[in-house]
């Protein structure tokens, strides 16, 4: 905070008012430097206000002590909830410094917070145009710019195919008389954009992400057709005519379709805009001018799938092992992931996951045909309406090859006319992903020539959901099912060949058993999967017990030989033996961890896990049970901590921690937030000889040149969207991190050996390298386009933990340049690599 005092300016012709004026505003400012030093930051900012109302030439003096008070009285706010309170004040500051970089972020966070992220963004956008060097608004702008424009917009519009023939598709029905146009859920207007140059008279276009809207609104107007498109911030859902448009269309254009088909709403907006914003269909052998009725683009679609074999599905979505580094998961415990568990929620949840099947580490296997699963109409009502009420389809398909049954992949054949279609198969060259269905909760996955997949298809909830998957085998009689997924199948057994089996199979599992079903994210899941993860972290804890076993043995002798003086000079015997202290052990994992239970395998151990979640903790209680851990070995340390922002304290006030477990690299690949600051905190948590794990981290990196992440990031000029001036507004939104990426799926060529680039060291911080110049040597000619990165984490310096390795549950990230680098074998080139707080930045230094 500033020491001086600023003092108002009079000019020469101020009379009484004007004195009167200063005189408040001084002792306005002596009562707000009294308030700041007694730590009442509310009265502080009150008077603040008052001053700057009076006395706006005083703003550059008191900006850096206003900021102040205003943070420290935003987290109090923040702290009781009273969330009104906290926006008011932001809004009066950012109405005294509506150009404060350092203020628009902040208010960022606090939105961030909260769950606003679209608005959020919006004002860590706004900073970084303020001061594109202001850190700090960079790495929040970055990791909220996905939610504000998600990538797949990029990808798809560097999609010439689908882009020409959407385009060709809009001008049949426009040169055949579909002159009046709704485009639902425009994104950046392109559909709409389309539709104009094709000669459509009226083009209203609707989009309900605010950031989308405001960008479609600058690129319709830099394509100089903001008079002929009306673009609504609303859902097509609320469009009521004639508030929002003059009269029925005839064609309504819409993308509004996910992987799964159905994930963005498609039949519901449809619905509606038939019964409510489109002119009647043109029926069956009936002529005339097209624009006297309704059509939909896309016309219709076919869903097909494939029973797949792929160990990376697999591995994120099953539980494959029954004992890990000495731990033993019992039979009445089943994980499960969300896209799984979702079909016995009463929430609507997406009950599928998305992967690039034609780039999914270690391929895949189809055992089965492609085969269809369902047809829809869009240009049929009817049939619109009676998908979410239709009862579940059963489907049987033959297995053609022997394997593992992991997923039921799908996708779909858009036909947006009788002439143009798209198609998202995996086989295909397409911007898009396939929905995956995984396959859990199986007696047995093993399937074979002869046996069926079943499974059942509905449309509930506008979703695409497949349940029930099993299979049925030769080898029983006349198709007893092998396995089923709930005892509710019952119902639906044809005959008492499969009730028989399928009583003995409910009957394999003990009576007294409380089973337990824990929904795990997909990356807890993996990391369960993660064997050398588990060993590595026993293995390092287990030296560190060793370690510290001399040191515990003297104040266990120490604390003996105090007892038995003070029993000499009371004449009495001491006969009690005092037990050692236990090794204090702290996990603050992000999410579901079994570490702690590692951890109080290896002795005399006290285990605390920061898990949060209640199921989460009923699982891991039980999982110790069966461990046969004295009850309240393992605690949770989240009901010792009245602040969950101070999870990181003693774990009595007179111990320290022998081991504190961090959580520094996300799944995604990159450090995690803060890092840095937590590590420092546990460093004065230790007990002498304890350790942080890990203990440091080296990361990797090596340059690439990969069109595929060029395309991923930004919008390559105009070709590709047919002329339309797209990219610039776009690309406002570009990141120049791409995460979760799989570097050994990843398209691309080597351009040199792996380098390390960074050193974060958590117990000994002076061997930071968080600034440094790195040389890479060009080992093949090209171009540089990006450069992946991943990371060696040292638990000692014998037990390291690989980020890229084929176990790893973390996926890699990687930096894409902004301009490609032409190299040539045998020259370098010098990186910069900075890291500031969990952000890392690398540029070529040239």
């Amino acid at each position: 905070m500033p020491n001086s005092r600023p003092r108002p300016h009079r000019g020469a012709g101020d009379g009484a008012g004007a004195a009167g004026r200063d005189e408040l505003v001084s002792r306005s400012l002596q009562s707000a430097e009294h308030c700041l030093r007694a730590q009442d930051f509310g009265t502080a900012y009150a008077h603040y206000l008052l001053v700057l109302s009076l006395a706006p030439e005083l703003k550059d003096d008191v900006k850096e002590t206003f900021q102040y008070t205003l943070f420290r009285w935003a987290e109090e706010l923040d702290a009781l909830s009273r969330i009104q309170d906290l926006l008011g004040c932001y809004e009066q500051a950012l109405e005294l410094f509506p150009d404060d970089e350092v203020i628009c972020n902040s208010m960022g966070e606090h939105l961030f917070r909260m769950g606003f992220r679209d608005e959020a963004a919006g004002y860590f956008h706004k900073a970084v145009k303020l001061n594109p060097d202001f850190n700090d608004a960079k790495e929040n702008f970055y990791r909220v710019a996905n939610w504000l424009v998600e990538r797949w917009h990029f990808i798809m519009l560097n999609d010439t195919k689908r882009n020409m023939v959407y385009n060709a598709a809009i001008q049949k029905a426009v040169s055949s008389g579909s002159r009046s146009v709704l485009d639902i859920g425009a994104g950046t207007g392109i559909l709409s954009m389309f539709a104009r140059k094709a000669g459509a008279n009226l083009v209203y276009a609707c989009e309900l992400s605010k950031t989308m809207y405001e960008l479609a609104c600058d690129v319709v107007a830099a394509n100089k057709m903001e008079a002929e498109i009306k673009l609504l911030h609303m859902k097509s859902l609320d469009i009521e005519i004639p508030k929002h448009i003059p009269e029925r269309v005839s064609l309504v254009v819409t993308e509004t379709v996910d992987a799964g088909l159905f994930g963005e709403g498609i039949v519901e907006s449809l619905i509606h805009a038939w019964e409510h914003l489109l002119l009647q269909p043109k029926t069956k052998g009936e002529n005339g001018n097209c624009e006297k009725y309704g059509k939909v683009i896309p016309a219709s679609a076919v869903v097909f799938g494939m029973a797949v074999e792929c160990a990376e599905i697999r591995k994120h979505h099953r539980v494959g092992i029954k004992d890990i580094a000495g731990v033993h998961f019992p039979s009445n415990v089943k994980f499960q992931s969300p896209a799984y568990s979702s079909a016995d929620t009463e929430e609507t949840v997406e009950p599928y996951t998305t992967e690039k099947m034609s780039r999914v580490p270690g391929g895949y296997l189809g055992l089965t045909e492609c085969f269809e699963i369902m047809t829809v109409d869009f240009n049929n009502l009817q049939e619109l309406k009676s998908l979410a009420t239709k009862k579940p389809g059963k489907i049987g398909i033959p297995v053609i090859k022997e394997g593992i049954l992991d997923a039921i992949v799908v996708w779909f054949v858009l036909h947006l006319d009788d002439e143009h279609s798209l198609s998202t198969s995996p086989s295909e060259e397409t911007c898009w992903e396939q929905a995956v269905y995984p396959v859990q909760d199986l007696a047995d996955y093993c399937i074979k020539p002869g046996d069926h997949v079943m499974m059942e298809v509905s449309c509930q909830d506008c979703y695409l959901r497949i349940q029930n998957i099993n299979f049925l085998g030769l080898e029983h009689e006349m198709d007893v099912a092998k396995s089923f997924t709930k005892s509710k199948d019952l119902l639906s057994l044809r005959n008492e060949a499969e009730l028989c089996s399928a009583l003995a199979n409910l009957q394999t599992s003990k009576p007294d058993a409380v089973e337990q079903t824990c929904v795990l994210e997909s990356t807890e899941i993996a990391l369960l999967n993660n064997i050398p993860y588990h060993e590595s972290f026993k293995m390092a804890m287990s030296k560190v017990f060793s370690s510290l076993v001399p040191e515990k043995l003297c104040q266990a002798i120490d604390t003996e030989c105090q007892n038995n003086n003070m029993s000499s000079e009371t004449g009495q015997n001491s006969t009690v033996q005092s037990s050692p202290e236990p090794f204090y052990v702290l996990d603050v994992s992000e999410g579901f961890s079994i570490l702690p239970i590692i951890a109080g395998t290896l002795g005399q151990v006290k285990p605390y896990s920061s898990v949060e979640k209640d199921q989460h903790r009923i699982t891991l209680d039980i999982i110790s049970e069966a461990n046969h851990f004295p009850k309240e070995t393992l605690e949770f340390w989240l009901r010792h901590v009245e602040d969950e922002s101070a999870m990181l304290q003693r774990p009595k006030s007179d111990k320290l921690w022998s081991i504190i477990i961090l959580d520094v690299i996300e799944p995604s690949g990159l450090i995690q937030q803060e890092i840095m600051e937590k590590a420092a905190i546990s460093r004065c948590l230790l007990q002498s000889g304890g350790k942080i794990f890990p203990q440091y981290v080296l990361m990797f990196g090596l340059l690439v040149e990969s069109q595929t992440l060029v395309e991923e990031s930004a919008v390559q000029g105009t070709e590709c969207t047919l002329g339309l001036n797209i990219a610039p507004f776009i690309n406002q939104f570009q990141v120049p991190i791409r995460v979760f990426l799989d570097l050994s799926s990843l398209p691309c060529i080597p351009l040199s050996k792996p380098v390390e680039l960074l050193r974060l060291d958590l117990m000994t911080p002076y061997l930071n390298t968080s600034n440094r110049e790195v040389k890479v040597h060009i080992c093949k000619s090209g171009q540089v386009t990006a450069i992946p990165f991943w990371y060696h984490m040292y638990l000692d310096e014998e037990i390291r933990l690989d980020t890229s390795s084929e176990a790893s549950h973390w996926k890699q990230a990687a930096v894409v340049l902004d301009n490609p680098i032409q190299v040539e074998m045998g020259e370098e080139l010098v990186l910069s690599v900075q890291h500031h707080k969990s952000n890392v930045s690398i540029t070529v230094k040239q």
